[in-house]
């Protein structure tokens, strides 16, 4: 076989054209000189066995090649390459394009794929007019030299993209391929870059939101949001949210369904004490769920590109906001507050359901984010009750049953139903931070803890009222030297909603003081306008003076944004 191939390879230089040409195109002309050269039938199939092998091709292939060369020579079997060969056929704009919306998508934490830069492309062309746009497959070839540059980076810290698929990989060496809905779910916090207040007006201060999405879909399955600082309790009512089913009441003028809910096989976060603590791995026992944590913090894009979505397209438009620009905070965010925490998560949550979750999905433009979800279940999903997740993922205190089945908590006092026969044992209080009025009560047996009874707030069972309004109530009266009570603190409810309730009325009554008194200024400007121009130069008429120095008035009002959102 050696002799064959240096016989393939011997010298045959006066035969080969004076024209420059590959390596590759002279290794086939002398391979098709050396088996036209055979002497015999024999010789011509044994060498055309060494010939396919030495050019890397079948022999049928070797055949066809030997055929170009006794049709037309030496220019059959030479392949002449493109003279724009390494470049790409489209215009300089859409070529620069390209790269930067791929550049820009790909900074810091964020990772954007090229299907989703193809996407991208296509609704520019769209909002252009333009037919004639650089196809996916065009796209691609752009963006390989531009993704072969990132992999010969010594440390590559991608998401794990391959293709058009998405593997995980986690910092415990799991490598999890994405496939379905529920499969992974990602769980992260952050502080909300707008103020809110109380009932009665009081700053509480920039809230916290906690959100858990769906990695296959993209879609916001559950969430929560409260004043409390980033803890395992917080994850957990996060997870409970996203658990079940969503449903709620006609105050949230709500025109969808939220839709998701299940079980999760995995839950990816990051390294936070709040996701390695033992209570979310009891939670996580419970549910069979597996904890796993992403290697880097930069491959949390997933996840936490929905917070910078929440700030540029509902955050900023609302009182109260602050930016998320330290330096360049207004200083009056903080007078201009007026939503309270009921109201955002209001607005929250009519965003997620009518606009997030209802949005095309970048990575295939034809399919909402929510219609992603539900095509990727693998089954129809079992239905939890609340009593199910209420002993795993509702924060958890511990009180002594008072004679007469009463029980003290966050100030106040509750009574509970057949608690009578309980008094001087130790029982489990399981509460949501959002509302204490109700709270659920079980017995310790063992290692287990079974489900009791309800306990109301004496005289608050009317009412709404968080944990930390209560501790906020508690210390005003006891500042004030007062005692806090059932009886000072359902005082101080019926008052914030006294105070609420003129402070609505009031804002109704200067708006339509404000229109009337515009409605007043457009007939004397009507009036004015009919004037000749020295009549209007020479005239003291208080009324045409007041036309030029009259202020604009801008009157926000929650009720109109409420209107105005997403309908």
């Amino acid at each position: 076989m050696e002799t064959s191939n240096q016989t393939a390879s011997g010298e045959t230089g006066h035969l080969i054209s004076s024209v420059e040409i590959s390596d590759a195109a002279i290794e086939r002309i002398r391979a098709m000189q050396y088996l036209s050269s055979a002497p015999d039938r024999a010789s011509y199939l044994q060498r055309q066995l060494a010939v396919a092998k030495q050019l890397g091709m079948t022999v049928r292939n070797v055949q066809r090649l030997m055929q170009q060369w006794r049709k037309s020579g030496m220019s059959g079997i030479i392949r002449h390459s493109r003279k724009d060969l390494g470049s790409h056929r489209v215009s300089q704009e859409w070529l620069e394009y390209i790269l930067k919306t791929y550049r820009q998508g790909n900074r810091g934490s964020r990772r954007m794929s090229r299907a989703q830069v193809a996407v991208l492309v296509a609704a520019r062309a769209d909002e252009l007019g333009i037919c004639d746009y650089p196809s996916r497959a065009t796209v691609y070839r752009i963006l390989q030299s531009e993704i072969d540059k990132q992999a010969q980076k010594q440390r590559v810290r991608s998401l794990g993209w391959q293709g058009e698929k998405l593997t995980l990989k986690t910092r415990e060496g799991l490598e999890i391929e994405i496939v379905n809905s529920n499969q992974v779910w990602q769980c992260d916090h952050t502080k909300l870059d707008i103020f809110v207040v109380s009932h009665s007006g009081e700053l509480l201060g920039r809230p916290w939101l906690t959100t858990v999405v769906d990695t296959h879909s993209r879609c916001i399955v559950g969430m929560y949001l409260g004043m409390e600082a980033r803890s395992s309790d917080v994850v957990c009512l996060a997870l409970r949210h996203a658990i079940l089913p969503k449903q709620y009441s006609s105050a949230y003028e709500l025109t969808q369904a939220w839709g998701t809910y299940g079980i999760p096989q995995y839950l990816y976060t990051d390294g936070g004490k709040e996701f390695n603590s033992n209570h979310l791995e009891q939670v996580a026992n419970e549910l069979k769920i597996v904890l796993c944590q992403r290697r880097y913090p930069s491959e949390g894009g997933i996840v936490e590109r929905p917070f910078g979505t929440f700030n540029s397209e509902l955050l900023s438009t609302l009182p109260g906001y602050t930016g998320s620009n330290v330096q360049k905070r207004p200083k009056g965010s903080q007078k201009e507050a007026s939503l309270t925490l009921e109201q955002l998560e209001r607005l929250i949550v009519r965003y997620i359901v009518e606009h997030y979750n209802q949005s095309l999905d970048p990575r295939t433009g034809s399919q909402t984010r929510l219609g992603r979800w539900e095509e990727g279940l693998l089954a129809q999903l079992p239905l939890l009750s609340d009593r199910e997740l209420d002993i795993c993922l509702m924060r958890r205190s511990r009180r002594v049953v008072y004679r007469g089945g009463y029980i003290q908590f966050a100030n106040l006092t509750y009574k509970g139903e057949h608690l009578e026969g309980y008094t001087g044992t130790w029982v489990v209080l399981r509460y949501n931070p959002r509302d204490i009025t109700t709270i659920l009560i079980y017995q310790i047996e063992g290692s287990k803890e079974r489900f009791l009874t309800r306990a109301h707030a004496v005289g608050l069972e009317t009412e709404a009222l968080s944990l930390v309004e209560a501790q906020a109530m508690s210390r005003s009266l006891r500042q004030s030297g007062q005692l806090a009570t059932n009886q000072s603190i359902l005082k101080e409810v019926r008052l914030r909603s006294q105070e609420v309730g003129e402070h609505i009325q009031g804002k109704r009554k200067r708006k339509s003081k404000t229109q009337t008194s515009s409605t007043q200024l457009e007939q004397k400007s009507s009036v004015v306008m009919s004037v000749p121009e020295t009549v209007i130069e020479n005239s003291e008429d208080s009324d045409c003076q007041a036309v030029a120095v009259v202020p604009e008035v801008e009157v926000h009002d929650y009720e109109e944004w409420q209107q105005g959102y997403w309908l």
